[in-house]
């Protein structure tokens, strides 16, 4: 495949008469291998994200990631990088990272006066030993993502919002994070990590 449009791509591209326009956009500005500082700008300003992977049999996960803005750092042109949170212990997005390291992330802004989204395609990496992890309270773990693909997204269909509260269960050094009613529950209570935090010590 040469560029970034596949035969099904070129299918609908020809279907709906919209290959001259597919063409110039990917001329124009879309697609680039570089973090440039609006990018950086951008993705740092941003409390949440939605990440795509697959597995190894191409099975897809997305799921969403959220923190405080700048939870998302901009490393280098070429990097970013992201805490790995306690979750539910399934590991879906992350163990596909294990064994397809290629990763979409979509950020969306819905709150500034013009909404705009950025996406990032790239090759996701752990290492458990990843100095940043001293970074971000609570983390389990860092992701690094290194960027094959950075491009804006039209805004047309998002949506105007407003937020009201962050999570309460976003880490934070120096305050401790509340319990999630769910690990208290007869059905997870006795079957939770042996270093949950819920457990008594």
């Amino acid at each position: 495949m040469s560029g970034p449009f596949h035969d099904g791509c070129r299918r609908l591209q020809d279907r709906f008469d919209t290959r001259r326009l597919a063409d110039r956009l990917d001329e124009k500005f879309i697609q680039h291998p570089l973090i440039t500082a609006d990018d950086r700008a951008f993705i740092e300003r941003m409390d949440m994200f939605f990440l795509a992977t697959v597995d190894q049999e191409g099975r897809p996960q997305c799921s969403y990631k959220g923190g405080e803005p700048g939870f998302v750092r901009v490393l280098d042109q070429h990097t970013v990088a992201f805490p790995n949170y306690d979750g539910n212990g399934m590991y879906l997005s992350m163990g596909n990272l294990a064994v397809n390291p290629q990763v979409g992330m979509l950020f969306i802004d819905f709150v500034s006066e013009r909404p705009s989204r950025l996406r990032l395609n790239g090759l996701a990496h752990i290492d458990d030993d990843d100095e940043l992890v001293e970074a971000f309270p609570e983390a389990q773990f860092v992701v690094r993502v290194r960027a094959t693909q950075v491009f804006p997204n039209c805004p047309r269909y998002i949506h105007r919002m407003e937020l009201v509260e962050r999570s309460r269960f976003v880490p934070h050094r120096g305050r401790a994070t509340p319990v999630p009613d769910w690990k208290r529950t007869d059905w997870a209570s006795d079957v939770l990590p042996r270093t949950d935090p819920t457990l008594p010590s």
